[in-house]
């Protein structure tokens, strides 16, 4: 068996913490019609549950994207450091646009913040492999 290190520790946090971030953001969208259906307080009692759980994976994506960083900080420079920004705006974006969904009351903005929320964290995620290959 390979051995376990820190970079391990951190990169499983990191993927694991974005699993729920994204993740869980395209599975709530899919259930959202269908649970519309069982009842009009069903789709906000979900969304709720999942906050539970999606800002602390946001909380850790953000502590191990720092500590990606600090271990990473010999390649701090050109194209990864502009790929790095990038990956930094749309981890904002993300959560900028997630926290006013939260906060939303129409349903278009309902609709134009969980959008924006979902891409950006999908770009979010794009981004990140580049800077992992």
């Amino acid at each position: 068996m390979l051995a376990v290190s820190w970079d391990t520790v951190r990169l499983f946090l990191h993927v694991l913490a974005a699993t729920v971030w994204v993740g869980g953001q395209l599975t709530l969208a899919a259930l959202v019609p269908v649970l519309r259906g069982v009842g009009t307080e069903v789709p906000a009692t979900a969304a709720r549950r999942f906050n539970q759980v999606a800002w602390p994976a946001f909380a850790v994506l953000v502590a191990t994207g720092v500590w990606n960083v600090i271990a990473e900080r010999d390649k701090l420079d050109g194209a990864y450091n502009n790929t790095l920004m990038l990956k930094l705006v749309l981890v904002v974006l993300s959560g900028v646009s997630a926290f006013v969904h939260t906060r939303a009351r129409s349903s278009a903005a309902l609709a134009v913040f969980g959008a924006l929320t979902g891409l950006s964290a999908l770009g979010a995620l794009f981004v990140g492999i580049l800077l992992a290959g």
